[in-house]
């Protein structure tokens, strides 16, 4: 008897998914080998951190009802 043979997307290497930077669209390396992903690098994602941090970024809301009635 022989082996059979393994599927093809076990033999072929993965195709490394590359991501626009979120802050200056440039590709990054989406994977466990970029440490700033979905960043594309160190100051990217300090900046993004940055915007954070500074409340740049808000989540719209409707204000409560009131509960007079």
């Amino acid at each position: 008897m022989s082996d059979p043979s393994p599927p093809p997307a076990a033999s072929s290497p993965a195709k490394k998914r590359m991501v626009p930077c979120p802050n200056c669209r440039a590709p990054a390396l989406f994977s466990p080998a970029n440490p700033y992903r979905p960043f594309c690098s160190a100051r990217c994602q300090g900046h993004d951190f940055g915007a954070w941090a500074n409340e740049a970024y808000r989540v719209g809301a409707n204000p409560p009802p009131d509960d007079k009635e």
